[in-house]
C-alpha cells in the first residue's frame, strides 16, 4: 500500500471551498504569468482521481474536457451513469473505492473535492496528504473545507511557500501515529 491518497484544493481564507450557491469566482485570483502553484509536478505523482458531482459539474462548465481526461477518474454521484472514456461514475461507498483503489499498485491517488468526499474519506482516515492553498479572501459563508464533527488528525508540516499575489501553499502529511 504504497499510493498516497492527496487532497489538493484552494480554499478561501476562512476555510471556504466555494461561496454561497456554490459560487466558486473566488479561484479567478490573479496569478503571476507562467505560475502553477506546483500542478504541474504535484500531477505527476497521481494517475487516478477522484471528486465529487458537484465540484465535477462545476469543473464542466469551466473547460470544454475534463482536465483529467489521461487519468483513471471517478466521479463520486448518486446516479448510474455509462462510463466516458477513463472517467467512471461511481454510485457506491467512496471509502470502499479508495480501499480498492489503494490495494492495486500504481501513482498515488489525487481527491480533488468536494467537501463531502473529503470528510467520508477523512472519517475513515483515508487521506495521508493535504495540500491546501489558501486564496487571500474571506467570503464568510459557503461550503466548508472541513465540517464538523470530525476526527481528530495530527498532522505535520511538510512545506510552506507564498506567493506575492497573498496565495499561500501549505502542504500537511497525516501522523500515521494517531
Amino acid at each position: 500500500m504504497n499510493r498516497k491518497v492527496m487532497v489538493y484544493i484552494a480554499v478561501s481564507a476562512d476555510g471556504f471551498i466555494a461561496g454561497p450557491d456554490g459560487d466558486m469566482s473566488f479561484l479567478d485570483i490573479q496569478t503571476p504569468e507562467g505560475e502553477d502553484f506546483g500542478y504541474h509536478a504535484f500531477i505527476a505523482e497521481v494517475d487516478t482521481v477522484i471528486l465529487g458531482r458537484k465540484t465535477y459539474d462545476w469543473v464542466m462548465t469551466q473547460v470544454d474536457t475534463f482536465p483529467h481526461a489521461h487519468l483513471e477518474s471517478y466521479i463520486i454521484t448518486s446516479a448510474q451513469k455509462e462510463p466516458e472514456g477513463n472517467i467512471r461514475f461511481y454510485s457506491g461507498d467512496p471509502c470502499a473505492l479508495v480501499r480498492t483503489l489503494r490495494s492495486r499498485s500504481g501513482k498515488n491517488i489525487f481527491v480533488d473535492g468536494g467537501a463531502q468526499l473529503i470528510q467520508a474519506l477523512r472519517e475513515e482516515q483515508l487521506i495521508d496528504t493535504y495540500i491546501i492553498t489558501i486564496i487571500p479572501v474571506l467570503l464568510g459563508s459557503g461550503t466548508a473545507l472541513f465540517r464538523s464533527p470530525g476526527p481528530a488528525e495530527e498532522l505535520s508540516l511538510h512545506y510552506a511557500r507564498s506567493w506575492p499575489n497573498g496565495m499561500t501553499q501549505l502542504r500537511y502529511e497525516r501522523n500515521r501515529s494517531v
